[in-house]
Parts: C-alpha cells; sequence; structure tokens
C-alpha cells in the first residue's frame, strides 16, 4: 500500500434519510425562522445523549451529522470521538473539528496550544449551532466566507455568538445550548427533557412543563 493511503480508517452502516440542514432547508430563513419540527429536535438530541451516556464525546457534532430518516435519527462519523478505550496505535491527537460548529472552549485550545479535549459540552454547544444554522443559516458567530480557520476560531474566541431568533421554546433551549460557559450549559439529557416536555405541553394545549434539572 502507498504510504500516502496510510493513516486510521472508519467504516459506519449506511442509514436512509436526510440530515437535518437539509431537512430544515424549506422553512429556513434568516431573519424571520419559521418554528422548528421539536420532534426532530428532539431526535437529534436523543441521538447524542445515548452518546454520552456511553460515555462518549462526539467530537463532531454538525447538522450533516444527524441522518433523520423512516427508521430513526441516526448520529453519524464517530472518527473524532473519544471517551472508550481506543489502541494507542490507532489513537491521534484531536485537533478540532468543523469550526463553524466550535465552541469557544475548544476553538481556544487549538489557536494556544494546537489541540484540545472533545467534551460533552463542547458537544452540546455544537448541537445549539447545528440547531441555529439549521434554522436560519446563519453561522452561529460571524466571520467572513473567506476567512481562514485561525481567524475563524479567533472570532469564536472573541466575538459572542448572533443573537438567537429561533421562535417557541427551542430558541430558548439553542440559547442555553450555546452558553460561553461550559458549565452553563444544560446536558444533552436535560435538552431531552426540556423538548420532551414541550411536545406533551403542546400535545395537551399546556405549556413546556419541564425545566433545567
Amino acid at each position: 500500500m502507498p504510504a500516502s493511503w496510510c493513516g486510521t480508517w472508519s467504516a459506519q452502516p449506511w442509514y436512509e434519510g436526510e440530515s437535518l440542514y437539509n431537512l430544515w432547508e424549506p422553512h429556513r430563513h434568516a431573519n424571520d425562522p419559521a418554528t422548528p419540527n421539536l420532534g426532530e429536535a428532539l431526535a437529534c438530541a436523543v441521538a447524542l445523549a445515548k452518546l454520552h451516556a456511553g460515555g462518549w464525546a462526539h467530537g463532531d457534532v454538525q447538522p450533516n451529522h444527524f441522518v433523520i430518516g423512516p427508521t430513526g435519527t441516526f448520529l453519524i462519523d464517530l472518527a473524532l470521538a473519544q471517551g472508550g478505550d481506543v489502541p494507542e496505535v490507532y489513537d491521534f491527537r484531536y485537533r478540532g473539528c468543523l469550526v463553524h460548529y466550535e465552541a469557544p472552549e475548544i476553538s481556544r485550545g487549538i489557536l494556544e496550544r494546537g489541540t484540545a479535549v472533545p467534551s460533552k459540552e463542547a458537544d452540546v454547544y455544537a448541537l445549539g449551532a447545528s440547531l441555529f444554522i439549521s434554522a436560519t443559516g446563519w453561522r452561529h458567530v460571524p466571520y467572513p466566507d473567506d476567512a481562514d480557520r485561525k481567524d475563524q476560531r479567533q472570532a469564536i474566541v472573541d466575538k459572542p455568538h448572533r443573537p438567537v431568533n429561533v421562535p417557541g421554546v427551542l430558541g430558548e433551549v439553542v440559547e442555553q445550548m450555546m452558553s460561553r460557559d461550559p458549565a452553563d450549559r444544560p446536558t444533552s439529557a436535560a435538552i431531552c427533557r426540556k423538548l420532551r416536555g414541550a411536545l406533551q405541553g403542546l400535545s395537551f394545549g399546556s405549556g413546556p412543563g419541564c425545566c433545567w434539572p
């Protein structure tokens, strides 16, 4: 095998469905987004919460990694996931993910040290950024389209996230998920409870019926 082909590879099953970003495209609007489908948002949160419950952080949460289909919602691409035992021969240092969804602490770590440590809290931020861009088309932090990665990450470290204009309870949840302080973010399990409670409230014509634990 040529040396240029050497590296760490991963494989996963094929899942039928659409990505979160594509699924919400018909309703996406930058300035006046429609109320997103809470059931689909909940399904994405549940997929992430299942991974977290198993002791793993995904490390590369983005809307194209949530596949929503007829047999369920799946969180794909675990190439950067950390948490379980990985043989040293297959392990490698984490150098960040798709910058458009990076949490501030991950971007800061990459800028300062060249590496960072994936965390469940950073996954939650990335899920919030994924829901936000899927509903509005806006990245969580503004920077020029042609900015290089260093400048993108510096913007994430220095600037607050864009105002969350997603209507309804999901907007409240996304605001919490994209808190700059990881300790202030809800867990993925708490997000599931919040969204599930909101859906139950809609079913019975009452309020959200759930709060942060």
